[in-house]
């Protein structure tokens, strides 16, 4: 399972460690992901992600995952919630 949000792509960063001494050693950061099951209202069920804290604010802020995928580009999302977009415009399309 890989260190990327499904939804932002945010990913692992790098830096340094600075010590009081200003020795620095190189350090990573990484992106603070959490598992979660978004409900897709044009879908009606249920999707299970792995996205980062900031990413589900953003969804929550958008007004829900159909409203955030809509306006998200395609390279940031990983294949599970591109899969999800095309899905949902689908459905929206027949609807």
């Amino acid at each position: 399972m890989s260190r990327r949000c499904e939804l932002t792509g945010k990913g692992p960063m790098t830096g340094n460690n600075v010590s009081h001494a200003n020795n620095k050693t190189r350090r990573r950061f990484l992106p603070n992901l959490n598992d979660v099951s978004l409900r897709s209202e044009t879908l009606g069920r249920n999707i299970k992600l792995r996205i980062s804290a900031s990413a589900l604010r953003s969804v929550d802020h958008r007004g829900g995952l159909d409203k955030f995928l809509e306006k998200a580009k395609d390279a940031e999302l990983s294949d599970t919630a591109l899969k999800v977009k095309k899905e949902i415009a689908k459905a929206q399309a027949s609807a």
